[in-house]
């Protein structure tokens, strides 16, 4: 499954399963796909939701799952799409051959994701494994209990957890292998990923996945 998991750059994610292929916040995609089955959004920021970069992706199947405070802006996509799901934290959900758990994503200090705004990350339970993509939170009681067998985890700071903490809350849920996203690019440095790997302990494998940094 670990090969079946693409970065394109920041936190623009692909992961191919069974069930098809899911995107989660697409953003700047150099090439127009369309080969998306299920688009997942964590949050309303334009780096996350991007209404050009989810059309490169999107077909007329594609179902679209926003968090429920962006269905309004979601709509301007309800023509392009089959579907739009909305979602809160905390829930479970059943798809056709996946389901999703979501997360909530959040800052504990910083005032860029308030709790209130209900924002999520999401579980991916596909081909039986379970596949944590974080968006944008910091460490939180959340995250703290997650069971997954892949992390993606934002890494750049500023916005989101940094290197250290990240790396604290990888090697307390410890999944088999983690992957540094939301670096080298809007925010954080592009060796980020190697400063991450370097902090988080045996036996939890990093695997740096960005594929280019603009």
């Amino acid at each position: 499954m670990i090969d079946n998991i693409e970065v394109f750059t920041h936190s623009s994610i692909r992961v191919k399963c069974g069930a098809g292929t899911i995107y989660v916040d697409p953003f700047r995609m150099k090439e127009d796909k369309h080969d998306a089955d299920y688009v997942l959004i964590t949050h309303a920021h334009y780096d996350h939701f991007s209404l050009e970069d989810i059309r490169k992706v999107i077909k007329e199947s594609t179902i679209l799952v926003v968090p429920y405070r962006m269905v309004d802006d979601a709509r301007e996509l309800e023509r392009e799409v089959k579907d739009i799901i909305a979602v809160k934290p905390g829930i479970y959900k059943e798809f056709e051959g996946f389901e999703i758990e979501t997360i909530p994503a959040y800052n504990n200090i910083k005032p860029f994701h308030p709790r209130r705004a209900e924002w999520v990350g999401y579980i991916i339970r596909a081909d039986g494994k379970r596949i944590y993509i974080a968006g944008d939170t910091g460490v939180t009681k959340e995250s703290k209990k997650v069971k997954c067998d892949i992390a993606l985890v934002p890494v750049g700071g500023t916005y989101t957890m940094d290197v250290k903490k990240a790396a604290d809350l990888i090697n307390t849920i410890r999944p088999v292998y983690a992957i540094p996203t939301h670096y080298g690019t809007i925010v954080g440095k592009q060796s980020d990923g190697k400063t991450f790997a370097g902090l988080v302990k045996s036996p939890v494998k990093v695997v740096e996945k960005i594929q280019y940094f603009e």
